[in-house]
């Protein structure tokens, strides 16, 4: 019986060994670059995120002034109203006893009425501001929202990365890689509002 052939698999085996290492080499470098794409949108995504809230918190105290300075406003209107009624009400006792009753009386009613119309304007524009920062930092709360959403994907999508990184699946890598658009598509749309 003839010897058996030996074919040389010892270097087909380290051709084959030093192949895999270097597409498995690549293609962690390929998770690595998109993770840490992934990363730095997440970074900017999460800033954005903390300046809109800043932003309006900023307005909701800026809106919660006004409204003091409105009920100040209002307050004062009352006042002058309670002033006018008890000039209204001397000039009534007057009245009542069948004498004219000075003309101060009707002059100062008159006087509290332009005074209570001036106060009103005031504290309708306090409100009318007040009402606007509002808006304005509720679309920002909106927008913090859209940011923060972004970001929790991107979270995602770096853990999806990490797991594509330790079983080599590229299945997993490209999830990683769709949930990332997903955010980067959820923060363009925070950014446009």
């Amino acid at each position: 019986m003839p010897e058996e052939i030996e074919v040389p698999t010892e270097k087909l085996h380290e051709a084959i060994h030093e192949e895999l290492e270097h597409e498995g080499g690549r293609f962690l470098k390929q998770i690595a670059l998109t993770t840490a794409l992934l990363a730095a949108c997440a970074a900017v995504a999460s800033l954005l995120a903390g300046a809109t809230v800043n932003e309006a918190l900023v307005l909701k105290t800026e809106a919660t002034r006004l409204q003091a300075q409105a009920s100040d406003q209002w307050a004062f209107y009352q006042a002058k109203g309670i002033k006018s009624a008890v000039a209204e009400a001397s000039r009534t006792s007057w009245l009542a006893i069948g004498k004219e009753p000075p003309a101060a009386y009707a002059e100062t009613q008159a006087r509290y009425a332009r005074e209570q119309d001036e106060i009103k304007k005031v504290a309708e524009e306090k409100e009318r501001q007040r009402d606007e920062k509002e808006r304005e930092a509720d679309a920002l709360l909106h927008r913090h929202h859209g940011y923060a959403d972004a970001v929790a994907l991107f979270q995602v999508s770096i853990a999806l990365g990490a797991v594509a990184a330790l079983t080599r699946i590229r299945l997993v890598w490209l999830g990683s890689g769709v949930v990332g658009i997903a955010g980067i598509v959820m923060s363009l749309l925070a950014a446009l509002r």
